[in-house]
């Protein structure tokens, strides 16, 4: 094997696609800080016991374990930074109130998670700790909306579920947990057949309402038909009036409902939102209130966000224009030198060709140059 090849699913990523995610990097955190949103930065690695305390079996099987050789214990690379997020709110600030946090750096997999995608996403994710109500929700939607279209993603939309639809036609039922994941498999996976013989010795009403979620997907007219279907199951008419708000607040993208969808059902106790644009199958967000999340830290808090893969966006959204720059020739006298310093100052980008080079910039649209005229260093355009 040549000593240069990568392992599988993991690219080097070239000046063109790398000053995009930089850029997009650049854009999510400053709206985010928009918000009020606080910067934090999780370590890439941790004791693997903290790490997946708490995390499903999904989480586990996605994470790179090792030993550390200083102290013997088992360590982990991070493969989501929600759980290490948690711990901080929870054992670092141990905050009373309301926290917003946002972060935005690497992770890992062990295996790509959806075709062709990286085993190294750069996920960015922004939460809020210790707020019950539903403006949490809302304001977790709006933000991962804003942040999208500050990157010109084309025609979005919104995709809507509420978790709690589905533990209360659960409610009371006994079943293990390997069937309780195979029931959200099937309902995922929208299989009549697969749900019915898996529900089969469930009572009826649970039976029923789990089947009629096969078919309560599109728009705002599904949340009309659940309440007729499924709304004398306590707690499903507050779940769906919780949807019927949250769509009521979203602008300038299409709203769609899908109460089958348990993408993340170990991990959502409430709403489950997800963002697409069009001409793209998979989601670019995805998101939702995980109340859950912290309780294996000792403190139980209320909690909303979103996350997405910054270098998955970068290959969907338009590649930003070239940055305009000044070429000028190696600065072999004080005069350019300080011409050259000066235009920097001003946040112009200066190249210098270095002496016997072609001056070739793929990433930079160099439209001007540095000429001597008359003895003084002047911008002419080229």
């Amino acid at each position: 094997m040549s000593a240069w090849v990568l392992p599988d699913y993991i690219a080097d990523v070239l000046p063109s696609e790398a000053r995009r995610i930089e850029e997009l990097r650049r854009s999510l955190l400053d709206t985010a800080r928009g918000y009020g949103y606080e910067l934090v930065i999780p370590p890439l690695f941790e004791h693997l016991e903290s790490l997946l305390t708490g995390a499903g079996e999904e989480l586990d099987l996605q994470t790179f374990k090792f030993v550390d050789q200083l102290s013997g214990k088992s360590l982990g690379l991070r493969a989501d930074m929600t759980q290490q997020v948690a711990r901080i709110d929870a054992h670092l600030l141990d905050r009373s109130g309301v926290s917003r946090l946002c972060y935005c750096g690497p992770v890992v997999h062990t295996r790509p998670d959806r075709p062709h995608a990286t085993r190294e996403p750069l996920q960015f994710g922004a939460e809020i700790y210790g707020y019950e109500g539903l403006e949490a929700e809302v304001e977790s939607v709006q933000l991962a909306l804003e942040c999208l279209r500050g990157t010109r993603a084309p025609d979005l939309s919104v995709d809507l579920a509420d978790m709690r639809i589905v533990r209360s036609l659960l409610a009371g039922v006994p079943v293990g947990l390997q069937t309780l994941r195979q029931v959200h498999a099937a309902l995922a996976a929208k299989d009549a057949s697969e749900l019915a013989q898996l529900t089969r010795a469930f009572p009826q009403s649970s039976r029923q309402g789990l089947a009629a979620l096969l078919q309560l997907y599109g728009d705002i007219e599904v949340l009309d038909e659940a309440e007729a279907a499924l709304g004398a199951v306590a707690g499903v008419r507050a779940a769906l009036a919780d949807l019927r708000t949250i769509a009521s607040t979203v602008q300038h993208a299409r709203v769609t409902f899908d109460l089958a969808d348990l993408r993340g059902y170990s991990y959502y106790s409430g709403l489950r939102f997800a963002v697409y644009a069009s001409g793209v199958s998979d989601a670019l967000v995805r998101g939702g209130r995980y109340d859950e999340v912290g309780a294996a830290y000792g403190r139980n808090r209320p909690a909303v966000g979103f996350s997405l893969d910054v270098r998955q966006l970068a290959s969907v959204v338009a590649l930003p224009a070239l940055r305009a720059a000044i070429r000028a020739p190696w600065p072999h006298e004080d005069g350019l030198r300080q011409t050259i310093k000066a235009l920097r100052a001003q946040g112009e980008t200066v190249v210098c060709v270095l002496p016997g080079d072609a001056g070739r910039v793929d990433e930079f649209n160099c439209d001007r140059e540095l000429a001597d005229v008359a003895g003084q260093w002047l911008v002419r355009a080229l």
